[in-house]
């Protein structure tokens, strides 16, 4: 069993920055790959970025240079730093977690998903 708190969300101007946090509780934390992804309203959930259980990370085009995640096992705590947000950023950001160490973009092979945390760019 996992569990997962996203914050950190908020309005900000674009441009500017803002960093997600990912509490994680359960089992074997640092084994798993972790994802975010996003929702913007009428739209897909989507991919944004992965970090596998060996800690190397991916990012879907869209944000590459812009975002980076990361991991705190220490912690069992994932992170997203977002700088240079633009408005096509504005969406439900969700944490979500893998029983495995694989990183994937596929929304359907993650087992475990928070509740999600509203970040709002204002133009």
């Amino acid at each position: 069993q996992v569990q997962l708190v996203e914050s950190g969300g908020g309005l900000v101007q674009a441009g500017g920055s803002l960093r997600l946090s990912c509490a994680a509780s359960g089992r074997t934390f640092s084994n798993y790959a972790m994802g975010w992804f996003r929702q913007a309203p009428g739209k897909e959930r989507e991919f944004v970025a992965s970090i596998s259980g060996g800690g190397t990370t991916y990012y879907a085009d869209s944000v590459k240079g812009r975002f980076t995640i990361s991991r705190d096992n220490a912690k069992n705590t994932v992170y997203l730093q977002m700088n240079s947000l633009n408005s096509e950023d504005t969406a439900i950001y969700y944490c979500a977690s893998r029983r495995s160490g694989v990183w994937t973009a596929a929304i359907s092979l993650y087992n475990y998903w928070g509740q999600g945390t509203q970040v709002t760019v204002s133009s």
